[in-house]
């Protein structure tokens, strides 16, 4: 499949430039210039002692009030991951990507057919992270408002999807929003398909607990932390 050159202005690539172009100065070091003003990180671009829940290929702060839900199956391999607070959600995933060009602008696209063919109008808006997109789909629950936003970063995307409040008033995510701007790719060296899900994973020890409460209980995989 072939990708074509993502637009100026979305994605974590122009908010770093324009952070970057912001700090530049005399006394302004190459590496400082370079450095990200806000995550989601690559585990290369950071050195700071914040307590995270390592998942892999995902690194989650500890934000005070928000609890990670995870969904693993028996042997640990976690299918997906939901933090939530109060009643906002954010689902996140994360996915490989060309060293040179990001792939939201397309993942995006993607996004907003399948949700047309599903019949729900999906609308994009300008956000902090670049462009972002809203719907309002129908669940089992009711109508539920979705917000998707995209992050490029080297070799990876990360994409999260707000419910709630958060959905559709970005200011409302609060904590959501911490554990967003302080999460750690580690994207990993191995070659992969672009657009394949990189692998998240329990603790070790979380992982041990899954797998023997599995077996003693048919447990459905959903482990929170």
């Amino acid at each position: 499949m072939i990708f074509s050159r993502k637009r100026a202005g979305s994605g974590r690539h122009a908010r770093d430039e324009r952070a970057a172009e912001s700090r530049v100065g005399p006394d302004t070091d190459e590496s400082t210039a370079s450095a990200p003003a806000r995550g989601p990180y690559d585990i290369s671009e950071v050195s700071d002692d914040v307590q995270r829940l390592d998942l892999g290929s995902l690194h989650i702060p500890a934000v005070p009030g928000v609890e990670v839900r995870v969904q693993a199956d028996p042997q640990g391999v976690v299918q997906q991951v939901v933090l939530v607070h109060g009643e906002n959600a954010l689902q996140l995933g994360v996915f490989a990507a060309p060293r040179s060009d990001g792939i939201w602008d397309e993942v995006r696209e993607e996004i907003r057919q399948s949700l047309f063919n599903d019949g729900a109008a999906a609308q994009e808006v300008s956000g902090e992270y670049g462009t972002e997109l809203r719907a309002r789909v129908r669940t089992p629950d009711g109508i539920t408002d979705l917000r998707f936003i995209g992050v490029d970063g080297p070799r990876w995307m990360v994409r999260g999807v707000y419910q709630g409040v958060a959905a559709v008033d970005p200011a409302a995510a609060g904590p959501l929003g911490e554990c967003l701007d302080g999460l750690v790719v580690d994207r990993g060296q191995e070659a992969k398909p672009v657009r394949e899900p990189l692998p998240l994973r329990l603790p070790k020890e979380v992982a041990a607990q899954h797998q023997a409460q599995a077996a003693a209980q048919g447990a459905d995989g959903s482990v929170e932390a």
